[in-house]
This record gives C-alpha cells, sequence and structure tokens, in this order.
C-alpha cells in the first residue's frame, strides 16, 4: 500500500468518525429540544424535532453506506475494522435515539393542546435533563477517545431506571386521584418511556466504545474498572 493510498485509507476513517460525530451532536439536540418543548409547552420547537428527525435517518443511511464501502474496497483489519464496526453500530443507536426524540415531541403538540401540568412536567424535564447529560458524556467520550469516561456513563445506567420508576408511580397516583388526568398522564408516561430508552441507547454507545477502543466486548455484571486501582486497560487478543 503506497503513501497516497495509506493517507486516502486514514482520511476515509477520520471522515466516518467526524461523521458519527456530527450525528450524535444532532441527536443530542433532538433530545434537548423535545424535552424543552414539553417544559415550555412550545409548538414551534416541537413540530421542528419532528422535521430534524429527516436529517437523522438521512445521516444513518450515508454512514452505513461509506461504512460498508469502505470495508469492500480496504478491508480493514484489527483497530481499523472495529473504528468501522463501530461506526456502523452508533449510527443505528443514534437514529433510535432521534425517532425517540420525535415521539417525545409528537406527545409535547398533543399535551400542548390541553391544561398545563407543570408539576408533572417538570419531572419529565428532570428526567429529560439526566438523560441528556449521559448521552452528552458518552458522546464526548467518543470525541476524544476516552474509554474511562464511556464506562463512568455505563455505571450510571440506574440512575435513568430509578427516575423513571419514581415518575412512573407519580403519574399512576395522580391518574388514580384524578381520572380526568389519564389522558395527559399516559402522554407523560410515554415520554418517560422515550427518556429511560434513550438512556438504553447512550448505554449501548457506551459498550461500543469500549470494545473500539479495547477489542472487547462487555460481559456480564457492569465493569468497575478504574484506573486508579485496576491499573492499565487489557489488551486485546
Amino acid at each position: 500500500m503506497n503513501q497516497h493510498t495509506v493517507k486516502a485509507y486514514g482520511d476515509e476513517l477520520n471522515q466516518l468518525t467526524a461523521e458519527v460525530a456530527r450525528m450524535g451532536g444532532l441527536a443530542e439536540a433532538q433530545v434537548a429540544d423535545a424535552v424543552e418543548s414539553v417544559a415550555r409547552r412550545d409548538v414551534a420547537l416541537a413540530k421542528a424535532v419532528v422535521e430534524r428527525d429527516a436529517r437523522l435517518d438521512a445521516m444513518h443511511r450515508d454512514i452505513e453506506k461509506k461504512a460498508i464501502r469502505l470495508m469492500a474496497l480496504r478491508q480493514p483489519v484489527a483497530s481499523d475494522l472495529r473504528k468501522t464496526l463501530s461506526a456502523m453500530k452508533l449510527a443505528v443507536d443514534l437514529e433510535r435515539t432521534g425517532d425517540l426524540a420525535k415521539n417525545i415531541a409528537k406527545r409535547a403538540l398533543i399535551l400542548a393542546e390541553g391544561e398545563p401540568m407543570q408539576l408533572l412536567t417538570r419531572s419529565i424535564e428532570r428526567m429529560g435533563k439526566l438523560v441528556s447529560m449521559r448521552l452528552r458524556d458518552v458522546l464526548d467520550a467518543y470525541a476524544v477517545g476516552e474509554v474511562d469516561r464511556a464506562i463512568a456513563v455505563w455505571n450510571t445506567d440506574d440512575e435513568v431506571d430509578e427516575h423513571y420508576n419514581a415518575l412512573f408511580r407519580e403519574l399512576l397516583t395522580y391518574m388514580m386521584g384524578d381520572p380526568r388526568t389519564i389522558t395527559a398522564c399516559t402522554h407523560l408516561l410515554f415520554m418517560a418511556k422515550n427518556l429511560e430508552r434513550i438512556g438504553d441507547h447512550a448505554t449501548n454507545v457506551a459498550e461500543t466504545i469500549h470494545y473500539e477502543i479495547t477489542g472487547l466486548e462487555f460481559t456480564g455484571e457492569r465493569p468497575r474498572w478504574n484506573p486508579e486501582t485496576d491499573g492499565d486497560l487489557p489488551t486485546p487478543a
């Protein structure tokens, strides 16, 4: 492989990684804006989130095509192959994250037509900010290639689940106390579930980053690797 070919190959890999990072930025914005549209009862913002989802779908298809082309023409191995496969996997999680954000925005449009339920929408907002923070942190970990930051996100998955369970109980209490709130609370319940699933996709992203960098997959219970106490990362076979 001559020098020109090597440079072109490296450029393709870097471009693929950059496109995944851009897609991640858009997905992150979609989640934040969807939650904001609920909190502010902002119809225009909710509609914008729904419309922007098509861009994420297009980016997913483009990344997948470029990754397949790169594998077919360059036949990457070892870390280069992991980087290419990771790009494809991450694009899937980010596209699904966008779908979930779109679903939240659609329900925000419906809620905006009814009476305000500020106490409950604040609960959604708190959960949304937590999920957005986890998504941002794991995407930052991808951008800088820091596996410990990805693992930190993976280890906090329980926080999102706890928020979801607490919100689920809160919504059920409201529905039992006042049947007139059942419709609105049902929409909020689906929003909370969508946020919980976005948290799961952030966890998937963390697992993919771990695999890309180390060549190893998570197995068994959550890893508790600590660079100060556990030494260096394991070396892939």
